[in-house]
């Protein structure tokens, strides 16, 4: 078994994340070769200094700018919108192994005779009109919807859309415009045969595919894991088979008694950390959704660092804010900030910064942390950058 410190761990999955050194990942390229080895990107619609998926790419991607992952998604349709961990913006070549998604989809869905006894109508529509929202489609009557009670006219597009038999041609803002999937994916895709219709070996790619996401992650419950509607029993045979077969590698971290497991193909990787090799530290904000953090109790194993997303918490038992960021300094995750953008005046603020126990409050620190700001700030089209009294 590969033995590792601590540090070097730190050192594997933040370079492998492309998050420690020089950016592996540049420019609208850059973007689309990241979320093709992360397997996909979670997408959430909030929109506070940036969504989830920008503030990913923009941590990770050198020269970063937002209309990139508009032009992948909707314009060179590299990349499209559809479930793998949870919501998640995934490479398009994948579309064919996710056709047991929409098989379930095909077998039950909530409104099920209201929505097909509507489909056609809605069907029609869109062959008339090419791309269209729900608030362009007039069906009488309401639909018992997951969230809550809807317009029939969104439950038929979005069941459609689960189906795979529409995609998300484009937003404008949150709203979604629909399309058939068949006037915008090639023929080869959309014909194509689940190329792991068996169950096990299904399993296999999508464990090793979160796998590579992280870079390292253990054989035990994980919100990594979200998606693959996998149990104890089936996540340890895929781990037991992937390592069977020589795609995985169990590693042994200092302080950390689990077994952790990497890829295989990151074995240079391994070495190259393991060699002492520097690595140029860097300051970025990491996205609350971020695949590093997508194991919280690993994270913690990892880097010390306890992280709670509390955008879902009352205001009055909130310890820090409502969409904090941690602080990616070199291979140590300092402290977080809470960025909001004030779209009405142009203005990025900072509303405060926490370091963590022990992390000393030094120029170069701050410096880093103002750098990473207002690249942010640019991100968001914001003229200004407002910061805590830490900086004054």
């Amino acid at each position: 078994m590969i033995q590792l410190t601590n540090r070097q761990a730190r050192r594997f999955v933040l370079r492998k994340n492309g998050l420690l050194g020089g950016h592996i990942f540049r420019g609208k390229a850059g973007a689309l070769a990241y979320i093709r080895q992360a397997g996909c990107v979670q997408f959430d619609p909030i929109d506070v200094c940036g969504r989830n998926a920008e503030l990913v790419l923009n941590a990770r991607v050198g020269g970063y700018q937002k209309q990139y992952l508009n032009e992948l998604l909707y314009h060179d349709r590299t990349l499209i919108d559809y479930f793998d961990k949870q919501l998640s913006i995934l490479p398009t070549e994948t579309w064919p192994y996710f056709a047991r998604t929409r098989d379930e989809w095909m077998r039950s869905s909530r409104a099920h005779e209201q929505v097909d006894a509507a489909a056609q109508r809605v069907l029609a529509e869109l062959d008339a009109h090419g791309p269209l929202s729900s608030r362009d489609i007039e069906l009488e009557g309401r639909a018992d919807w997951y969230w809550s009670e809807t317009s029939l006219s969104r439950a038929v597009l979005e069941t459609l859309y689960f189906r795979g038999e529409l995609i998300v041609h484009h937003k404008e803002g949150t709203t979604k415009f629909y399309a058939r999937a068949r006037d915008y994916l090639p023929p080869q895709l959309l014909c194509a045969p689940d190329p792991l219709p068996d169950d096990a070996e299904h399993r296999k790619w999508r464990v090793a595919r979160r796998i590579g996401a992280v870079g390292l992650l253990w054989d035990r419950p994980s919100d990594a894991f979200l998606g693959l509607e996998l149990k104890a029993a089936a996540r340890s045979a895929a781990f037991a088979a992937l390592e069977r077969d020589g795609a995985i590698l169990p590693v042994q971290v200092e302080g950390i008694a689990q077994p952790l497991y990497c890829l295989t193909a990151d074995a240079p990787l391994l070495d190259e950390v393991r060699s002492g090799r520097a690595y140029a530290p860097r300051t970025e904000f990491l996205a609350p959704l971020d695949g590093l953090l997508w194991d919280r109790n690993l994270v913690q194993a990892l880097f010390g660092f306890a992280y709670r997303w509390e955008i879902y918490t009352p205001a009055a038992q909130r310890k820090y804010g409502y969409y904090t960021l941690p602080v990616l300094r070199g291979k140590q995750i300092v402290g977080r900030v809470e960025p909001i953008c004030d779209r009405k005046n142009s203005v990025l603020t900072i509303n405060n910064l926490w370091l963590e126990p022990g992390v000393r409050q030094t120029p170069a620190l701050l410096r880093g942390i103002e750098e990473t700001a207002h690249r942010l700030r640019a991100l968001n089209g914001m003229g200004d950058l407002n910061l805590p009294k830490q900086f004054s």
